[in-house]
């Protein structure tokens, strides 16, 4: 086992670890009291994950588990293997938040969330367990997305032991490839079920992967992965955003939609596109996915 320490002081604009896990972003980390998402912050509670040892963003299950907290002004980590270097790209800790946070439109809801979470990040998860974790949040609240997620890795990720305990791995395309329609519903994913094990087909059998989207216009990526069954424009924003480090995505869900009814009307422009082209612009393009992310967590949780 390696460990290590990163002082949040050397951070731009530090980090809340908290808020950068359970905003909504990702679902692909666990947290030790298992109340992830449950509302309530634990502070200096550990988190951990499982990624590829090259992490090269595939997705693959045979890999190094990462532990971490924030306590005591330092991200501290644990692991089996060198975490720092790939927490710095899944935390994406080299951001300069003061300058991103600077250089957002002057907008009375915008500033107020920046304000209410200073030290959000975005995240950077392999794209694989990105892309089923939104299929899956479909007409779902977090918690129970997180629990969904949770439950695929227990059932058909790999089991790596770590610091005594079994840790779950999200499973290969393969490995979901390799489970039935029915057996996914009887773990509580209804609907979703056909589109995660056909997803996972094409990904498997080399048909499509949602890596390939990272190296095409923004636009065009958005639809390069709504190929994928189950993957609408929203929920491929998610994965660009999310995943791919496209920063101009801003996922037009619940919340985003009625902040634009309420807050900026004039960027309804009836179809998807045309309203994500307005809001793009109006969160202040480059980088509107992470104002996208700070509204999306301050409307959700009424900070």
């Amino acid at each position: 086992m390696q460990t290590g320490a990163i002082a949040i002081d050397d951070l731009a604009g530090g980090l809340d670890l908290y808020r950068t896990l359970e905003s909504g972003q990702s679902y692909l980390w666990r947290r030790s009291d298992g109340e992830m998402y449950g509302g309530d912050p634990a502070p200096e509670a550990w988190y951990h994950t499982v990624v590829d040892g090259r992490f090269v963003g595939d997705g693959s299950s045979s890999g190094e588990v990462i532990r971490v907290r924030q306590r005591d002004g330092v991200l501290e980590w644990r692991s089996t293997t060198d975490a720092e270097p790939i927490l710095r790209r899944l935390l994406r800790l080299d951001d300069d938040l003061e300058s991103i946070a600077a250089a957002a439109p002057e907008d009375p809801l915008v500033r107020e969330a920046y304000e209410a979470h200073c030290g959000m990040r975005l995240v950077a998860d392999p794209p694989f367990g990105t892309l089923i974790s939104f299929i899956c949040s479909a007409q779902m609240r977090v918690r129970r997305i997180h629990r969904m997620v949770s439950t695929l890795a227990r059932e058909y990720g790999d089991a790596i032991e770590f610091d005594g305990e079994a840790v779950y791995a999200f499973p290969t395309p393969e490995q979901l490839a390799a489970a039935t329609e029915s057996e996914l519903r009887e773990l509580g994913l209804g609907y979703r079920a056909p589109y995660v094990v056909r997803t996972a087909e094409m990904v498997a059998n080399g048909e499509a992967h949602p890596a390939e989207a990272r190296d095409l216009e923004y636009e065009a990526a958005r639809d390069y992965l709504t190929r994928f069954v189950g993957v609408g424009d929203k929920v491929a924003d998610c994965i660009l955003l999310f995943s791919l480090g496209f920063d101009e995505a801003v996922p037009l869900d619940t919340w985003i939609r009625s902040a634009i009814e309420e807050h900026y009307p004039d960027c309804d422009r009836g179809s998807y596109a045309a309203t994500s082209r307005a809001i793009r612009q109006r969160f202040g393009g480059e980088c509107a996915g992470y104002a996208q992310t700070y509204v999306f967590h301050h409307l959700r949780t009424g900070e």
